[in-house]
């Protein structure tokens, strides 16, 4: 049977003290009914205190208490337990047996554990604290006490005795930790114990204790911990546990064995706090190879300098670790007078870390263009100096560049698996790493891998995080396109980011009007080289009249015309504008109905027999039509009408006439597999006064949401 612990204020008892040598005298049941129950106070140190009548006013101690005993004398009372202090005995009555054993073993746990501080204190031989840990785990084993502090106590103990004593040998260490091993399989280690373990994994990371008895202590805390920020030791075992991994002979192969275990065979992983713990890992070690840079920004220049041109380098701090050397002494006259067409390098030194920025006269002109504008200039303004000549290396230490290789190296890692990919996504949107690593030349080529798979995944909820989490922040979609500071490979994976983003952006409209604003050169320039996908995006740019420059439009017309790509793409716009003003002509029908079993197929096949320029209700209730004909629906001017029950219709397509059918007054979504995502995008469609959602997905805070706007 198991019990809980006795604690302070649980109990109410009949107490009798009496000298032994009248203990005979005081166990008759009618001694004891003279007695009315007092409430026993537990304190940490003390097992009874004062009555209200004055009895027992002093504590007592539990280091006190010689002996603890069930009474089983012939006409005993029910339910008591016998206390031997000096110079009495002390009788505890409890309303029942369960009750009484719950006490005989609580007071048994304290007194002893209060005897094994007491031995463990005061170490003299350590084969014989080695005995009494032993014994000590044996206890908490086999207690039949239900309580956290029953296992957290002899850690606890064990975990002071290693911090007092700091001369033991590595044997000692191994033997202690061996010992504790059974208590560790169902509690975490406390803070100080975690220290010891560090620096156990720091000095023998070789060990059989860490492969033997570390594995399911780390693999307990990342399946159960729920705050890093609350047990940081936690955190930082876990994170010495796994590069002690990494100096075994096979290396990542053994680090992937582990991740692989944390993930588990199937194709979900079953334990949802894995992920967000490992990746809190991950982020805590790469911030730890760049803090000595970090820790010198004091006297580093600053975001705005930076930007500025480090004008203002006689306001920093003098006599710190990190110092701004000019080449030239009239570098400051230099960049204010813009006299220069190329400015010497400035280095930037701090110990083992290295950086070096060469700014040619167009950066310069950007700079003092903003001089007088004191707000922060955003992550990529910070470390992309110019598109055109742009060179930043950092050196870091043997110690941290080998820490950094196995993090980067487990995020490559946990972004492989398909389950994990949209939390791993999620969590690295806001770019959760200093701009320092982001500098770094190494650390975004490698990551590199990690927003590939991103931009592969075919899920929304995976490649949107490429963007950034709000408007005025940078994400990894600017970090990676040309001109950006990680940006390696000539645009092919911002290419290859648009293409995915194309096809499932909440603002088809409005991503286009960004890449005109911010990319339109990159985009462009890789057109002309050949690819696909910004040949598309020109295209559309032209379709949907999102550039306004005629020079900017003859432009783009002659970059599509200079490739073979291009100039088939463009016809074929060409050719559809052509029917689209066929589309649009007055005249035609008001009202049209498809046959039920219709497809997109037929219905563009339709809508390109004549002019539609009049047709103001369309019925495609009942037929198989998808989102696809949509690009065929925003083509219809004066639509008002739109009927699209039990269809196939769904959140691409109502993103696309949110755009595009501002006009549009009735539409029928009944029996569609449209969303809360898709129906949400319909708040920006002011003239719609009549929507039907029957037997849709839509959930009570959506259509909450929608009452507000429509």
């Amino acid at each position: 049977m198991r019990y809980k612990l006795l604690q302070e204020g649980d109990i109410q008892v009949c107490v009798i003290r009496h000298p032994r040598t009248f203990l005979s005298k005081i166990l008759t049941s009618k001694f004891l009914r003279r007695w009315e129950p007092h409430h026993l106070t537990l304190a940490d140190n003390s097992v009874a205190s004062a009555t209200p009548t004055g009895y027992m006013e002093n504590s007592i101690s539990y280091s006190a208490i010689e002996d603890v005993q069930l009474l089983s004398w012939e006409n005993a009372p029910k339910y008591c337990l016998q206390l031997t202090i000096p110079g009495g005995t002390v009788l505890l009555q409890a309303a029942n047996s369960y009750l009484r054993d719950q006490w005989f073993h609580s007071l048994q746990w304290k007194k002893k554990i209060y005897k094994y501080k007491k031995v463990l204190s005061n170490p003299s031989r350590w084969e014989v604290v080695l005995k009494e840990i032993r014994t000590l785990v044996d206890m908490a084993l086999t207690s039949p006490l239900q309580d956290d502090s029953i296992h957290q106590a002899p850690l606890e103990i064990v975990s002071k005795l290693l911090s007092e004593n700091n001369n033991l040998t590595t044997q000692d260490h191994e033997s202690i930790i061996v010992a504790i091993a059974p208590l560790l399989e169902n509690n975490h280690p406390p803070p100080d114990l975690c220290e010891f373990f560090c620096k156990h994994c720091r000095e023998r990371p070789r060990s059989m204790v860490v492969i033997e008895v570390f594995t399911p202590v780390v693999q307990r805390i990342l399946k159960h911990n729920m705050d890093f920020g609350k047990c940081p030791r936690l955190r930082l075992f876990t994170q010495e546990y796994i590069l002690a991994l990494n100096e075994l002979n096979a290396g990542m192969e053994v680090v992937k064995k582990f991740i692989h275990s944390m993930h588990g065979p199937t194709g979900q992983c079953p334990h949802p706090r894995v992920l967000p713990n490992l990746v809190a890992v991950c982020l805590a070690a790469i911030y730890s190879c760049y803090e000595e840079f970090i820790n010198s920004r004091d006297n580093s220049p600053s975001l705005k300098e930076i930007r500025n041109g480090c004008q203002q380098q006689c306001d920093r701090k003098p006599n710190l670790p990190l110092r701004l050397l000019h080449t030239s002494p009239d570098l400051v006259s230099q960049e204010a007078t813009l006299t220069e067409s190329r400015l010497k390098p400035v280095i930037v030194t701090s110990n083992e870390i290295h950086v070096e920025v060469e700014r040619n006269n167009t950066t310069n002109q950007k700079m003092t263009a903003n001089v007088g504008n004191d707000s922060e200039p955003n992550l990529i303004d910070c470390l992309m100096v110019s598109p055109t000549c742009s060179t930043m290396s950092i050196e870091l230490s043997i110690q941290a560049d080998r820490i950094l290789g196995c993090y980067v190296e487990i995020l490559k890692m946990l972004s492989d698996y398909d389950d994990w990919r949209p939390a791993l996504a999620s969590l690295l949107q806001p770019i959760p790493f200093p701009k320092e690593a982001l500098a770094h030349e190494k650390f975004t080529k490698e990551l590199k891998y990690v927003i590939q798979r991103f931009a592969e995944d075919p899920r929304q909820e995976v490649h949107s995080c490429l963007l950034s989490v709000r408007a005025g922040k940078d994400g990894w979609f600017q970090l990676y396109s040309p001109g950006g500071v990680a940006c390696d490979d000539d645009g092919e994976l911002f290419a290859s980011m648009v293409h995915i983003l194309m096809g499932s952006c909440y603002k088809t409209k409005k991503f286009l009007l960004s890449l005109a604003e911010n990319k339109l050169g990159p985009c462009m320039l890789l057109a002309l080289r050949g690819n696909q996908t910004m040949v598309e995006i020109l295209c559309l740019m032209l379709e949907y009249n999102i550039i306004d420059n005629n020079d900017t439009q003859l432009q783009i017309i002659s970059t599509l015309e200079s490739t073979d790509v291009g100039k088939r793409m463009y016809e074929q716009l060409c050719d559809r504008q052509r029917e689209l003003k066929e589309l649009q002509r007055k005249g035609g029908p008001t009202r049209l109905t498809l046959p039920s079993k219709s497809t997109d197929a037929d219905l563009a096949r339709l809508l390109s027999s004549g002019s539609f320029g009049n047709l103001e209700n369309l019925s495609l209730a009942f037929t198989n039509v998808t989102s696809a004909c949509a690009e065929h629906l925003i083509k219809l001017p004066s639509l008002k009408q739109l009927n699209l029950w039990s269809t196939q219709f769904g959140d691409a397509g109502l993103r696309l006439l949110s755009e595009h059918l501002t006009m549009l007054q009735v539409l029928n979504l009944c029996e569609t597999p449209v969303t809360d995502a898709g129906l949400l995008a319909l708040s920006s469609m002011k003239s719609l006064c009549s929507l039907n959602m029957n037997s849709t997905k839509l959930s009570a805070d959506t259509y909450e949401d929608l009452k507000v706007f429509l």
